[in-house]
């Protein structure tokens, strides 16, 4: 099969197709003909050499896949060969066929493409155990997330907004900002031009927002304690910005503030497949009657992986960025 490697850590360019052969599923593990690959910032960050995968993992980058099952290994049960599904997976999306645990993968909802499947399972499992497992965020309440035009940021302002809450985000231009309403934000900040500490100030009134999604760190961190109302919950997924900043905690404890911290990737197999659940029973529904949607941004061709991180690199997509095969 063709898959893409990384010989050496670096930019786009380090992204290298290369022949290697078609896995064989083991215990619990389904093998998918790959479709689409979905595109994320880990994996940005595995090809700088900054994110090695977890043992046991592949080397070859990719988190999400959508496509056909064509093997089974021993004990599966959920899947058989036929199958159309999407899966969460702990690498090898960028190929030709890939592996699933049994647990993390799910059904193509009705009325998608397969490409679009591949947009869900990184973005919907992320804002769902974080939003609303650890953060735990209620109707009623307000919420602010970074990046709304990202792909973790669009599915955000969507699946909060249909769960009832009162929904903030960023974004870097007027026009991005226009999106972000699109979606359901009640209001977008663009960050270039606007504070948005002082905007969600005079937007709640002064009480700030209960939960905040951030993936930007640094200079955000202290921002976001300001930001925040009384007891709210902040959780932090990426530090764009960086991860090490001098921070005044005074202010988080004055407030009552809780700061959490969470990775998908390396969670085991159990957890995984709990979330994966959840998202079947409550967020599938959704996306079956158009309510929620994946934000498409645009495909690439498996070989021209290295365009697809040109492009997420430079920040200009609105949505998910995909691979296509085939």
């Amino acid at each position: 099969m063709t898959a893409i490697a990384i010989p050496t850590p670096g930019g786009p360019e380090a992204l290298v197709p290369e022949t290697r052969p078609v896995p064989a599923p083991r215990p619990g593990e389904i093998l998918v003909k790959v479709a689409a690959a979905g595109v994320n910032r880990p994996d940005v960050m595995q090809r700088k050499g900054l994110y090695p995968p977890p043992p046991g993992a592949p080397d070859i980058p990719g988190l999400e896949i959508a496509g056909e099952v064509v093997g089974v290994g021993e004990g599966v049960t959920r899947w058989k060969p036929g199958d159309k599904v999407c899966a969460l997976v702990s690498g090898g999306g960028y190929a030709e066929y890939c592996l699933a645990e049994e647990g993390s993968a799910l059904p193509v909802p009705a009325g998608l493409s397969l490409a679009e499947a591949a947009a869900l399972p990184e973005t919907f499992f992320t804002v769902w155990t974080n939003v609303f497992d650890l953060a735990g965020l209620k109707p009623g309440e307000s919420f602010l997330v970074h990046g709304g035009t990202s792909g973790i940021g669009t599915t955000a302002i969507q699946l909060a907004r249909a769960f009832g809450a009162k929904v903030f985000a960023t974004a870097g231009s007027a026009e991005k900002c226009a999106v972000c309403r699109d979606l359901g934000a009640d209001l977008a900040i663009d960050y270039k031009t606007q504070d948005f500490v002082a905007e969600l100030k005079q937007a709640t009134g002064g009480k700030g927002v209960n939960v905040i999604l951030d993936m930007v760190g640094g200079s955000y961190i202290a921002r976001n304690y300001e930001a925040a109302a009384p007891q709210g919950r902040i959780v932090q997924i990426a530090f764009m910005e960086g991860s090490k900043v001098q921070i005044d905690y005074m202010r988080l404890m004055l407030k009552r503030l809780s700061h959490m911290g969470s990775t998908l990737r390396s969670r085991p197999g159990a957890e995984k497949a709990r979330i994966a659940a959840a998202l079947v029973e409550k967020v599938w529904p959704l996306i079956e009657a158009g309510t929620v949607k994946p934000v498409m941004d645009r495909s690439f061709p498996l070989v021209e992986a290295a365009a697809a991180h040109a492009r997420m690199e430079s920040s200009a997509h609105v949505g998910k960025i995909v691979l296509t095969v085939g």
